[in-house]
């Protein structure tokens, strides 16, 4: 605080690389992606040994996306968000440089173990119990770093976009913690430290709001900057962000429970979590009006502007997947629903649409400004990619959607007598044509992605790189 304002800079270089990261990783995930999905639709597309199966590469591609791709993504973000908006240089800033290191770390530890078959079996929380101790490291160095630089803040108010992203920060630690109380057998072997019902109890309410929090909590953090941002104008209602603020993520800790329906949970619980999760959609739906009603009087910027486009239909994803999402809990429709595809076009709504592209539209506008420039290479690379994305988007959760239910009926439709119409193979060889239509949409997606990377080397390359002074940056915000 003691020095000048006019000498301060900002902490940009830890930024620069969790954004470049970001593409890298997402490049990564997405063509981890592609090759599951030639998996469903090929099975023999692969030499079959055991680190190419199906089984070893699913819960890696599931990590590339949610944890290096959404998790450097939203390293960069928070880092950026929160000294634009507190107006001062990141507190600590080795240990931000420890956080990108460490995290890398985390990263290239989970693809290289799961591969060769060391897994927890936990959904989203599959790495062994050594890379969970180093994960809980890497996460409370970010939350000093965060939090330091809040604390060392030169205005009095906090902006809402940090709410978002500090209370993500708490929890996930939280949930990791508590999901990754095990007994260490070997070096890389564990056992969990709840049995039965409860286990699955504790892993779902981790497994909801890991979903609830670094992917939706956190992303809204970015919409609360990066939309405002985009459309050079303030947020639609202040007021509607907080309460949007305290709603979600009082009413998104108790949801977990309906992934656990008609199980072995009580029955009591099954309930509450699918009563808490209707309840999610009215600060769910709260949030997009907000994020979108932001562009009133600016709609006409969305026709020359492909950041917003990215922007703005991510918001329409998030309102859609939090829209089946809730309806998707109730007991009636999750006996169509659970274990079928439907159930992957959903998360893949919110994955590819919701995340993928307000990470994407925050990329774009934040790369350039990082290195001294006031656009991206190419714009209209940028518009093919937005065009691109939303069509392997739309293909890959269409066919989902329709494959589900279908499922669904064949599973459930029995003859007169009592016994099943259909064999379970018969609904197979049914869901083979939308399989091979998923895998187009998400080489398509993919495709999206490496168009943002050549873009991204061509801006990077063709700029300086610089720390701008605060007061500069301030004059540009």
């Amino acid at each position: 605080m003691s020095e000048p304002l006019a000498a301060s800079k900002y902490n940009f270089g830890v930024v620069r690389a969790f954004s470049i990261m970001t593409i890298v990783w997402g490049v990564v995930g997405m063509l981890v992606g592609v090759v599951i999905a030639s998996q469903l639709a090929w099975p023999d597309v692969l030499p079959a040994v055991p680190w190419l199966s199906y089984g070893r590469l699913r819960p890696l591609h599931t990590n590339a996306v949610i944890f290096a791709f959404g998790g450097c993504a939203l390293f960069a973000t928070s880092y950026y968000v929160v000294q634009r908006t507190c107006q001062a240089r990141l507190f600590a800033g080795p240990l931000a440089w420890f956080t990108f290191w460490g995290w890398q770390a985390v990263i290239v530890a989970g693809a290289i173990t799961l591969p060769l078959g060391y897994t927890r079996g936990k959904e989203y929380a599959e790495l062994e119990w050594p890379i969970g101790i180093a994960i809980a490291v890497v996460w409370v160095a970010y939350a000093i770093v965060y939090f330091g630089t809040i604390v060392k803040r030169r205005v009095s108010h906090i902006y809402v976009a940090n709410w978002f992203f500090g209370s993500y920060i708490i929890t996930v630690a939280l949930l990791h913690i508590v999901n990754s109380a095990e007994l260490p057998w070997s070096w890389m072997k564990s056992y969990s430290a709840y049995a039965g019902a409860q286990d699955a109890m504790v892993q779902w309410w981790y497994g909801h709001n890991a979903v609830g929090f670094f992917l939706t909590a956190a992303f809204l953090g970015i919409m609360y900057y990066f939309v405002p941002k985009a459309a050079e104008r303030p947020v639609y209602s202040y007021r509607l962000s907080v309460v949007h603020f305290w709603a979600l993520i009082f009413t998104y800790m108790w949801a977990g429970p309906h992934h656990l329906h008609y199980t072995a949970l009580p029955d009591w619980t099954q309930s509450l979590g699918m009563i808490f999760s209707l309840i999610l959609l009215a600060p769910s739906w709260g949030g997009m009006i907000n994020g979108m009603m932001t562009l009133s009087g600016a709609w006409y910027k969305l026709r020359d502007d492909p950041i917003l486009k990215f922007l703005i239909v991510s918001l329409s994803f998030y309102g859609m997947s939090t829209f089946e999402g809730p309806m998707m809990s109730i007991k009636t429709v999750n006996a169509l629903s659970h274990y079928t595809d439907w159930t992957i076009g959903h998360v893949h709504s919110g994955a590819l649409g919701w995340v993928g592209l307000v990470t994407i539209g925050a990329m774009y506008y934040m790369i350039p400004r990082l290195y001294g420039e006031t656009r991206m290479h190419s714009v209209r690379l940028v518009t093919t990619h937005f065009w691109i994305a939303t069509i392997g988007i739309v293909l890959y959760i269409s066919s989902m959607w329709i494959a589900g239910v279908m499922q669904g009926l064949m599973w459930r439709a029995i003859n007169d007598d009592g016994t099943l119409t259909n064999t379970f193979v018969e609904s197979v060889k049914a869901t083979y044509p939308f399989y091979v239509i998923r895998f187009a949409g998400g080489l398509l997606y993919l495709g999206g992605m490496l168009l943002m990377a050549w873009n991204t080397f061509k801006t990077i390359t063709g700029a300086r790189a610089v720390d701008v002074p605060i007061p500069a940056v301030l004059a540009h915000a």
